[in-house]
């Protein structure tokens, strides 16, 4: 199987077969998932969310059509045709004007939507659960006719709607990450599912989107799987049966779950056995992306070229400068945040990559590599296990094997590979 329908039509009559949705703007990641799906000729949805990209540009400064257009150059390079991947738009709805009043914010999230549609985004999460200027957290009819809402937009301005796959539902944190560590977590009740899918389905029907709802394919729910800073909150398949058993009396309907970065390789395939079809996964695939940058570091430190990076300074300092993307996250001593600022698991490093000093000592960083002939002694200290005979010495292979080992096992937990 290797077509969305196929997939999600299997995953529902009962077999272990679902599918990776790859959530990053990281080019050297986004490079590994394509080179990966050229090797074995499997799809890749490649997600995008609405703080990443958008119309005022996000924190990566693309809008819906620049990120296609990177996104199918580097697919090109890659050797893999555009119509084996699938483009998803996660938390499509008013998320970052939420400050503002429902009228303009929602006006905004118009926009978003359309901009995604237009520019061949075809898989659509939209989440319209947050609440706006100030307002009382909504309540389910008031998420579902927003939801609606959005969707008559999407249908309305896609070049062919019938190829759009919606995802409905947002038990699940805000685009971004927990900004608390989480003491525990609520399974979503049955009650719940029902809630979501039924106020959806009415506010469907209510704007003649009937042809739009046979297209939804996903419900997010919290089956009790989430990650903070410094912990990772495993998937507990009893806590979920209720959960899952209420989805059989939904037809045609799969799962999608989000913040499954860093479970166990066993309780994602639990997840998928149990009718998550869609394994959404993001900061895991940047945390293997800064380790293999921190690796080829402290080797570059070992060979002291002439003109060094000094990578690990420059990202320090940038960090220091420009706190914003940790500030509301990070709490504690000094050392404390030392530790998370680098090493957590919410790995919010990864919004600093693109900052032009950061681009720059990285981009050192490799030319320095590649110039030198990296004793294999120095790279297995440094990736460890790493057979001999096949130890690769240039820094981009390093990097792309290191990130591979959180894709392919997406993968394989998906029953795909």
């Amino acid at each position: 199987m290797t077509d969305l329908a196929s997939i999600l039509a299997g995953n529902r009559a009962g077999s272990a077969i679902g599918v990776p949705c790859f959530c990053t703007a990281n080019e050297h990641v986004l490079r590994t998932v394509l080179a990966h799906a050229a090797r074995t000729g499997l799809p890749a949805i490649v997600e995008a969310t609405c703080n990443q990209v958008n119309q005022d540009g996000g924190y990566t400064g693309m809008m819906p059509a620049d990120f296609v257009a990177w996104l199918t150059t580097m697919a090109a390079e890659a050797g893999v045709p555009f119509d084996r991947l699938v483009l998803g738009g996660d938390h499509l709805g008013p998320n970052p004007w939420r400050g503002e009043p429902d009228a303009v914010a929602m006006a905004k999230a118009r926009d978003l939507v359309r901009l995604y549609v237009e520019a061949g985004f075809r898989k659509i999460h939209l989440d319209a659960s947050m609440p706006l200027g100030g307002e009382a957290p909504p309540d389910f009819a008031t998420i579902a006719a927003r939801a609606a809402d959005l969707c008559r937009i999407a249908e309305d301005h896609a070049p062919d709607p019938s190829q759009l796959v919606y995802v409905i539902g947002t038990e699940v944190p805000i685009p971004g990450g927990e900004t608390e560590e989480p003491d525990a977590l609520d399974v979503t009740s049955p009650d719940r599912l029902a809630d979501t899918i039924e106020t959806h389905r009415a506010a469907f029907a209510a704007r003649g989107l009937d042809a739009a709802w046979e297209r939804i394919a996903g419900v997010v729910v919290q089956p009790g799987v989430d990650f903070g800073h410094s912990s990772v909150y495993r998937f507990d398949t009893e806590a979920a049966d209720p959960l899952v058993a209420a989805l059989r009396n939904q037809p045609g309907l799969c799962f999608e779950a989000h913040s499954t970065d860093y479970q166990p390789d066993a309780a994602l395939r639990s997840l998928v056995e149990r009718h998550f079809a869609f394994l959404k996964v993001g900061p895991e695939l940047t945390f293997r992306f800064r380790e293999a940058i921190f690796a080829l570091a402290r080797i570059e430190a070992l060979l002291e070229p002439l003109r060094p990076s000094r990578l690990r300074e420059v990202i320090a300092d940038r960090m220091d400068r420009n706190d914003r993307h940790w500030r509301d996250h990070y709490k504690g001593t000094p050392s404390d945040l030392a530790l998370l600022r680098g090493y957590s698991y919410s790995d919010r490093i990864r919004y600093y990559w693109t900052d032009p000093a950061v681009a720059e000592a990285l981009s050192t960083l490799l030319a320095n590599l590649r110039a030198t002939e990296i004793p294999e002694t120095l790279i297995s200290q440094e990736f460890g296990a790493l057979d001999f005979g096949d130890i690769p010495r240039d820094p981009d292979t390093l990097i792309e094997r290191h990130v591979l080992k959180c894709v392919s096992r997406y993968y394989r937990a998906a029953g795909m590979a």
